[in-house]
């Protein structure tokens, strides 16, 4: 099955409630938040607006970033899902220079909020997301969080305006069709299967 996600702009408030959810759900360590959302200004004084915009991986067909890895540690896995194998990760950072999103984040150390001290959560966190220092990290649509292994996001049950879909490609793109969606950055060549609703 080919996965798709879409985000309604219109319906999304900007509340952080995905970014919370996911670091939470995750244990990713300071600096790293595999989901985030941008606040941005269109057009010029005084025909101006604000855009909301939540940023994950973008599910690309065309993967630059698994593209550009030297060691093969990005991959594309059976269902389109881009993950990274942290054993074979050197933390080079090419595949952030080369995914036009921004949505990789490199792992610098160990430490937790506090210091290198880590809380009870923290210990738990990592070792169970396989958070490794040295390496690069990124959004995987929380596979492993399911009983059956398959992609389930926490940031679509968090979104209290229900923003968020995902599932399906064929449906999602279809929903995105009928509703005026497009891609974020449909020049950059990866061809995302993200799709975002206009505000």
């Amino acid at each position: 099955m080919a996965y798709g996600f879409l985000i309604d702009l219109k319906k999304c408030v900007g509340c952080h409630g995905c970014s919370v959810a996911c670091k939470a759900a995750n244990g990713t360590p300071v600096g790293v938040t595999r989901s985030k959302v941008l606040r941005e200004f269109e057009g010029t004084y005084p025909n101006t607006k604000r855009v909301i915009r939540p940023i994950l991986c973008m599910l690309c067909s065309k993967p630059s970033c698994v593209e550009a890895c030297p060691t093969g540690a990005s991959f594309v896995n059976d269902e389109g899902i881009v993950q990274i194998n942290k054993q074979e990760c050197i933390g080079c950072q090419t595949c952030m220079s080369a995914c036009p999103y921004g949505a990789r984040y490199y792992v610098e150390n160990d430490d937790g909020y506090f210091g290198a001290e880590l809380n009870d959560y923290e210990e738990l966190a990592y070792d169970a997301n396989g958070m490794v220092s040295g390496t690069v990290d990124k959004c995987d649509f929380c596979i492993g969080h399911s009983e059956d292994g398959k992609p389930d996001p926490v940031c679509v049950k968090a979104c209290m305006t229900e923003a968020r879909v995902f599932g399906d490609l064929a449906e999602i793109q279809a929903l995105a069709q009928k509703r005026g969606g497009e891609v974020w950055m449909p020049d950059a060549g990866t061809e995302p299967n993200v799709y975002y609703l206009p505000a």
